[in-house]
């Protein structure tokens, strides 16, 4: 008889211990996902400096069935020579729980600025590409993009 109370005591013990675990998996999958402040994360990088349209080219489909594997190709018009070439391209969003999605540091030897690879899209938002040219001015572009399924937004 002392067997089996103990057991029933040790299997309701550990039910309660998963149970009261369950609440902080949550919240801490809360904490690892902040709301977006696309706006902040991109004055950290460009400072007060003035961001200029143009010289930058993204590459993305206008609707994407699935936002878990969306092709995104950036070139940015640069002779990259040693006076006059990309120090970086910096991609955003808008809507996925953290906004800075890739960043890329070029130098002249790189030949050319530009990338192609596969993101992951939280919902149809924009999508910003950011250039830091060796000058020290910024040029972007920004692409709206539709998202039929979302992505980034799951549990974990």
């Amino acid at each position: 008889m002392k067997r089996d109370s103990r057991r029933r005591f040790l299997a309701a013990a550990g039910s309660l211990a998963a149970a009261s675990a369950l609440p902080l998996r949550v919240s801490a999958q809360m904490t690892r996902m902040p709301l977006n402040n696309m706006p902040q994360v991109i004055a950290r990088v460009v400072g007060a400096s003035k961001v200029n349209q143009g010289r930058v080219k993204i590459s993305l489909p206008p609707l994407v069935e699935n936002g878990h594997l969306v092709p995104l190709s950036v070139n940015v018009d640069s002779p990259m020579t040693p006076a006059d070439y990309v120090k970086a391209i910096h991609v955003f969003t808008d809507k996925n729980p953290l906004p800075e999605v890739i960043s890329f540091y070029l130098g002249p030897g790189a030949g050319r600025a530009s990338f192609s690879t596969r993101v992951r899209l939280a919902d149809s938002e924009n999508v910003i590409a950011i250039a830091q040219m060796s000058d020290g001015s910024f040029w972007s572009q920004n692409v709206f993009v539709v998202v039929t399924t979302a992505a980034c937004l799951e549990e974990l």
